[in-house]
């Protein structure tokens, strides 16, 4: 899989991730996203921890949930089991790397 096909995944997890809240919240967070802190969609996968950051300012500890809807959807569609651990938040960049290495191990990136 190219860096482009593993962005336009992400993106589309992202999206879909942010669409379980409702489409109105969706957009709202996206308008956010671009007008604060000047993070378009598609520069997302470029900017990831700027993109954690502004959840985390946006959402507070919230953001931590919204990040496990977007991972939750970036594993089901690697195919990938999402290991969600009670007592563990799953860390968003940690996460995508931990997706990345394992696409490499199976021969999938």
């Amino acid at each position: 899989m190219s860096q482009k096909d593993f962005q336009k995944t992400f993106l589309e997890a992202v999206e879909e991730g942010l669409l379980t809240l409702g489409n109105s919240p969706k957009q709202a967070i996206l308008f956010h996203l671009e007008n604060t802190f000047k993070i378009k969609l598609e520069e997302i996968p470029k900017n990831l921890a700027e993109f954690q950051k502004a959840l985390e300012k946006i959402f507070g500890p919230g953001a931590a949930y919204v990040e496990k809807l977007i991972l939750k959807r970036l594993y089901e569609k690697f195919q990938l089991e999402f290991e969600n651990l009670e007592n563990q938040q799953p860390d968003l960049l940690t996460s995508v790397e931990d997706i990345k290495r394992r696409l490499l191990l199976s021969g999938g990136a």
